[in-house]
């Protein structure tokens, strides 16, 4: 049986992952896909008929490594590397529905942000979108964006 305090660490622990990955996606999008990475990033920065994108390794590995981190954290008792999986997997689901399904519309929803974050957010995306180059850009966070990307429509 697994006691309160262990619950209460694990709950603490993928809070806290799931924080650290805004910081791990903000430096990768600015650092490897609009850098050395920008071949597999830049069908994403344009139309693409298809339903999938050269831009979905990303999320395929970050799967992999939040499935692989939660099976062997299983595996090993539940230790460590279960509670940063899944983290990792809730940040990857933040990401999926902010992401793909809220402002590009890889699901198809009838969607109007009420929430001043989620306006903030989708704003910032967008301008991401229509500014940024190989190598350049501003707005690389998912989750999170400066009060100054605030709008009201």
């Amino acid at each position: 049986m697994i006691s309160l305090e262990i619950v209460i660490f694990y709950i603490i622990s993928i809070v806290l992952i799931f924080g650290f990955m805004e910081g791990v996606a903000w430096f990768l999008h600015k650092y490897v896909m609009h850098g050395f990475g920008w071949y597999l990033h830049e069908d994403h920065h344009r139309y693409t008929k298809g339903r999938f994108e050269k831009n979905d390794v990303f999320g395929l590995f970050f799967s992999i490594i939040s499935f692989i981190l939660i099976f062997t954290g299983f595996l090993g008792g539940f230790d460590i590397r279960f509670p940063i999986g899944v983290g990792v997997a809730c940040y990857g689901i933040g990401y999926f529905l902010v992401h793909d399904v809220f402002f590009h519309k890889r699901i198809k929803i009838k969607y109007k942000p009420k929430s001043n974050y989620m306006k903030r957010v989708l704003n910032a995306h967008t301008i991401h979108h229509q500014k940024s180059k190989p190598h350049k850009g501003i707005c690389f966070g998912f989750l999170f964006a400066s009060k100054k990307y605030a709008v009201s429509y």
